[in-house]
């Protein structure tokens, strides 16, 4: 028998009281169309668990100096709701697999956490002030990946880990 977390929490679609929702948080537009059509198409995918969406803010003109991090920063904290949890995609942050992540779904929404906000910096990082406020850092992978595509990651392992949490065939 495989050891799979327990789906303690309905699909969204027969009990839309109790999904929490996930917001992902990032500067710039997805470039590649390619990668914005994976973006579209797992967003559609979780909508089936989980209240889900993307704040696409506006990216600093600045570039790489601390500025444009800073500007770019203060853009993100002030779209940072409060009492949401705030998780960063950061190198240095926790990393999990698959079934980890879904536990860790699981473990937020038994707290009444209402919202996860996932915030992916820019090619440049995030400024001391973003990074100051998260509680959670997430590490999906010690392979550089490039920003855009760690959006379309991180969006498919949350809907990966869903599916887990639902005991669906997709994780196999």
């Amino acid at each position: 028998m495989e050891n799979r977390p327990v789906c303690l929490v309905p699909p969204r679609s027969l009990h839309p009281l109790l999904a929490m929702r996930i917001r992902f948080i990032w500067t710039g537009k997805t470039k590649d169309a390619r990668l914005r059509a994976l973006i579209e198409e797992y967003l559609k995918r979780l909508a089936r668990f989980v209240r889900c969406d993307v704040s696409e803010l506006r990216e600093s003109r600045a570039g790489k100096d601390r500025a444009g991090i800073e500007k770019d920063g203060k853009r993100i904290s002030d779209g940072l709701h409060s009492g949401a949890l705030t998780v960063l995609l950061d190198v240095g942050g926790q990393e999990w697999s698959s079934t980890e992540l879904a536990g860790e779904l699981q473990r937020w929404e038994r707290s009444g956490t209402k919202e996860v906000q996932i915030v992916i910096g820019g090619p440049n990082g995030v400024s001391n002030e973003v990074a100051a406020k998260t509680k959670v850092r997430w590490c999906l992978s010690r392979l550089t990946l490039t920003h855009e595509m760690a959006r379309v990651i991180a969006i498919e392992q949350i809907y990966r880990a869903y599916t887990i949490v639902n005991g669906l065939p997709y994780q196999k």
